[in-house]
């Protein structure tokens, strides 16, 4: 049980991870002639959760392509930042509760 559950937060920090670089990434190259957004499609990859620890990287639909071909727009990259770190924290609390279950379990189980 364990193991598969711990085997899903890895998979789920590991596109967090992911797609924290993109963004950053984009936010980098904001001002790079030419430069278009990069993403994960971050549901699908997550509801696949294939072996392969590297997700799909896609060209994000529908965004406004500046005079110099770059797409980026930085307040949707902050906000990708924003609810990634959020993810980030509550997938982190989930994991620290569900060990501290399983510690206790090993705990009733000496006595």
């Amino acid at each position: 049980m364990f193991e598969g559950l711990a085997s899903n937060y890895e998979r789920y920090m590991t596109l967090l991870t992911e797609r924290q670089k993109l963004v950053a990434s984009n936010i980098a190259n904001a001002d790079t002639p030419g430069y278009r957004t990069k993403d994960i499609d971050f549901r699908s990859e997550f509801e696949n959760l294939s072996e392969d620890m590297s997700p799909n990287v896609v060209e994000p639909a529908n965004l406004a392509v500046k005079s110099d071909g770059n797409n980026v727009d930085l307040d949707r990259e902050a906000r990708l930042l924003a609810e990634n770190a959020l993810r980030y924290q509550i997938a982190t609390n989930f994991a620290h509760g569900d060990l501290n279950d399983v510690k206790m379990a090993i705990n009733e189980g000496k006595g």
